[in-house]
This record gives structure tokens, sequence and C-alpha cells, in this order.
């Protein structure tokens, strides 16, 4: 990936598609005081660098019939790189989860899974997580509301 070190009009232009990232490139460029085609070009090098890492629509889960979302602590037993990637692929083959974390703390593993209901978190916990090897506990949290979800990431240290 090319080096890039980003400014404040990265910053500008970042903020600006993490909030609508659909906008037209003419409207981007206007909004952050450059040329279309300069504008482009700066997307197009924090694309390449990978500080832009995609795009994607956002889903809405209750929407979709996945009413339910649920945070899921794992703790593994047989702490090894062999081990954690076991349990990464186990993990990441699985839809119903939207995030996965190795953290440390009481937990090893921190995931967000998006099910329809209760049964879809049994089926879940039951038929998916605790069948992958070394996974030896689970600890779940249920949220009731989000209150944010996939906000823009602060920029503020690009100067």
């Amino acid at each position: 990936m090319p080096e890039h070190t980003p400014d404040r009009v990265d910053r500008a232009i970042v903020s600006k598609l993490q909030r609508d990232g659909r906008i037209a490139n003419v409207d981007l460029a206007d909004a952050v005081a450059l040329s279309p085609s300069a504008c482009l070009r700066r997307v197009k090098a924090l694309e390449a660098s990978g500080i832009i890492d995609g795009y994607r629509a956002e889903v809405s889960r209750s929407r979709a019939g996945l009413g339910l979302t649920v945070f899921i602590g794992l703790k593994v037993e047989g702490h090894s790189q062999e081990t954690s990637t076991r349990i990464e692929q186990g993990l990441l083959a699985i839809p119903a989860v939207v995030a996965c974390y190795l953290v440390a703390g009481t937990d090893d593993f921190l995931i967000e899974a998006a099910v329809p209901d209760l049964a879809g978190y049994e089926e879940l916990l039951l038929g998916q997580i605790l069948t992958i090897p070394s996974v030896v506990e689970a600890r779940s949290t249920f949220t009731i509301r989000t209150v944010l979800s996939r906000g823009p990431l602060p920029l503020d240290h690009w100067r």
C-alpha cells in the first residue's frame, strides 16, 4: 500500500464521506474547497493507501428482521496463535457475527451479533459459537436500544 500522510484536507474529505458515502465528487469537491479533479485525486490516494477501506450500504437491522443485537464475550483455553486463528476462522464463518475483536481483560474475544430473536440467539450460541474448538465460556449482553452504531471515526488528530 502506498504511504499516505493525511492532512486537514484529507480530514475534511474523509469526514464528509463518513457521513455521506454516496456524495457526488463535484459536491464533495465543493464542500472541501477543491476542484473536482484535485478532490478525486485525493479520494483515490486515500483509497489506495487503505485509509478509505471501502463503501457499503447501512442496513436497518430491525427492518431486515434482525431485532436483537447481542455482545458475547468468549473465553478460550489453550492460548496460542493456532487456537486464535481457529477461533477467528470459526467466527468469521458465522453470518450473524457482525464484529469480532481479540481483547485483553476478562474475555479473550468480544463479538457483536445480529439475530432475529432469542431463538436465533440460542441457535447462534449453542449451535455455532460453542461448537468452535477451544471456546469454553460465553457471556452475553443484550442491547435494549442502539444509541450509536458505526459512527464516524474522530479525525481531529489529522492536522
